[in-house]
């Protein structure tokens, strides 16, 4: 079969490979869509290594068609059309234990300790069954929509550590697809403004499109300034950092009010680090959290949104590829002039 094989950092090309078989346990999946993630862009440049191998197949946000199944599989049938929660717990460490299984100590992931859909096929493993990561999609659900359901379930569990709550103010920094996918989390849990910053000026109208109230260039405005005059000096109730720029972790923290949270959601490189001023953190008690992955409560809450239409995560997809150009996929999301961009197959 054809895959985009990364060999090594800055080395990914267009080749052929095994086609996988379903071992026991197992099944095949016909790739139909594989969207396009940041993440990705960071393992291409070296900025991204754990668990990535090499060569290797990446491609975690997809959903397909069952080809083949395995010996010992009950669940699902050749035809099914499904989608893949793509890391898969061990759901025996202490964090799984304890319903943290998105930080599992021993967690395992498509595109990473498993080639993933950059592919025209993709094996899913055992184990992966076992703990319930796949998951049916409607008929009439678009595959590139049911691809959808992994970012969005990690921005589901990004809102639920800043807390959005009825009649807060919210700030995104950041209007990539991650960030409009936030802003329309946050609107969905009741904020009554909903506010992005974004230097991109096509991104800034395709958020002001899906209904955020206001869009600011932080090259040209004064963030904290216009977040404060629309607050009446307080500043916002929750901020979410959803581009990997350590440097606006401060900024982030400047325009929230006394009692404000936090969120850095956006990955960050290895080794990056940020100054901020901590007496903005003490004396204004501030609540600042992280965000990790996913866990297969949140995707299939993030299928059942996109599913029934609650949340137009599918209307990101602004560019799409089929498979042997994935190559120009891959720059033209690193190039920042598309939302989202998906591989898509025939």
């Amino acid at each position: 079969m054809r895959a985009a094989i990364l060999h090594a950092p800055d080395q990914v090309a267009l080749g052929e490979m095994a086609t996988p078989t379903a071992g026991p346990g197992e099944i095949v999946l016909k790739v139909r869509a594989a969207t396009v993630c940041g993440t990705d862009i960071r393992i291409l440049r070296g900025r991204k290594i754990k668990g990535v191998r090499f060569p290797s197949v990446l491609g975690h946000e997809f959903a397909g068609e069952i080809v083949e199944v395995g010996s010992g599989v009950a669940d699902f049938s050749r035809g099914d059309r499904v989608a893949m929660d793509p890391v898969i717990p061990c759901r025996r460490c202490a964090y799984c234990k304890t319903g943290r299984e998105n930080v599992c100590l021993n967690r395992q992931a498509m595109g990473y300790e498993f080639d993933g859909a950059y592919a025209e096929y993709l094996r899913i493993p055992a184990i992966a069954l076992e703990a319930g990561n796949v998951v049916r999609i409607p008929d009439a659900m678009p595959f590139e929509a049911a691809a959808l359901a992994e970012p969005l379930a990690c921005c589901i569990n990004g809102m639920r550590n800043v807390g959005v709550h009825l009649g807060d103010v919210v700030v995104i920094i950041g209007a990539g697809p991650i960030g409009l996918m936030h802003a329309a989390l946050a609107r969905r849990a009741g904020a009554r403004l909903v506010i992005v910053s974004e230097p991109n000026g096509m991104r800034r109208r395709a958020a002001l499109e899906r209904g955020v109230d206001h869009a600011f260039d932080p090259t040209a405005d004064d963030l904290g300034a216009e977040v404060r005059a629309l607050t009446g000096g307080l500043g916002a109730d929750a901020a979410v950092l959803a581009i990997g720029v350590p440097q606006l972790a401060n900024e982030a923290l400047q325009i929230v009010r006394k009692g404000g949270r936090v969120n850095l959601f956006a990955g960050f490189s290895a080794g990056d680090m940020a100054s901020f001023d901590v007496n903005l953190v003490h004396y204004n008690e501030i609540t600042v959290t992280g965000a990790s992955a996913l866990s297969r409560r949140d995707y299939e809450t993030a299928l059942n949104l996109l599913a029934g239409g609650l949340i137009d995560a599918g209307s990101l997809v602004t560019h799409r590829y089929p498979l042997v150009d994935a190559l120009a996929a891959l720059k033209e999301a690193e190039g920042g002039g598309a939302l989202k961009v998906a591989i898509t197959h025939e």
